[in-house]
């Protein structure tokens, strides 16, 4: 059985014995492609549901767009579109050589994610305190921190692996699985034990037959949609850490650059989405 022997040294490509390293960047470039192919189809699903149910109750669309910060839904177009920018730019570094500038430009790039992910945070409060979430908000809050906690114990853990520390790659193994388990053992103490008590005092509850009437597949979606691409930021920011410790090794160099290029095509892809959630849920019906 034949195994796959790879050198790695500082600011030149990999060498693996049955892979010359062009064939292996133009692989791994057309292996990114068809994955974001996928994800354009996972959302183009949601996108399809949106318009099928926008149809159907196009009254309770149009009320339930009305009720979203149009503000928040700009600002974190722009702190995306701005996002997208420096990931550019750190591609342009890293094939320049520009070790520097490179981390700069990823680091920034993690920083907008954040901002993202905290105004979408502010949206969510907003409609909490109206009584607009399917289901305990604190637990869903408190899972979203773990998946956070947990995406990047698993880069750091992925980069002990690609240098062969494997004492490393073992420890930040175990961590991560204790983590998972000390989440379930606090979500379990804290979130199922009381029963959780709904918001009072709004005039739409979820769950209620008024809300469900008017705004269920609306916020259904909503929710759906903006959780799920909030889900594709933190794997993407995950992506980038990655890339940024490489970069702080001095990995990248004119002669190899491809995971800073291939983590900068998935960002893209994060921000393309938006582009589209955001005139479709913010806009349109306004």
């Amino acid at each position: 059985m034949s195994t796959v022997s790879e050198t790695i040294t500082p600011g030149q490509p990999p060498h693996i014995h049955h892979m010359d390293s062009p064939t292996a960047y133009q692989s791994a470039k057309f292996g990114m492609w068809l994955f974001l192919a996928t994800e354009v189809l996972l959302f183009g699903g949601l996108f399809a549901a949106f318009a099928i149910f926008r149809f159907l109750y196009l009254d309770a669309f149009i009320e339930g767009c009305k009720n979203l910060n149009v503000w928040a839904g700009a600002i974190n177009t722009a702190v995306l579109l701005g996002s997208s920018l420096t990931a550019a730019l750190a591609v342009d570094a890293a094939q320049r050589g520009q070790n520097d500038k490179l981390k700069n430009y990823l680091l920034i790039t993690i920083g907008c994610g954040f901002i993202f992910l905290i105004i979408k945070y502010l949206e969510y409060s907003s409609k909490v305190s109206h009584g607009i979430f399917p289901g305990d908000f604190a637990q869903v809050l408190f899972f979203g921190g773990a998946l956070i906690v947990v995406a990047f114990l698993l880069a750091l853990a992925f980069e002990a692996f690609h240098y062969k520390e494997k004492s490393k790659y073992h420890a930040l193994v175990l961590i991560t699985l204790a983590f998972v388990v000390l989440y379930f053992v606090l979500n379990y103490l804290i979130f199922l034990g009381p029963p959780a008590h709904s918001p009072g005092g709004h005039e739409q509850v979820w769950g209620t037959a008024e809300f469900n009437n008017q705004f269920k597949m609306f916020y259904g979606l909503y929710y759906c949609m903006t959780g799920l691409h909030a889900l594709h930021v933190i794997i993407g920011m995950a992506i980038i850490f990655w890339v940024y410790r490489l970069a702080q090794r001095n990995r990248f160099s004119e002669n190899y650059y491809g995971p800073v290029e291939i983590s900068a095509l998935y960002w893209h892809l994060v921000d393309l989405i938006w582009i589209y959630l955001f005139p479709l849920l913010y806009l349109v019906g306004r």
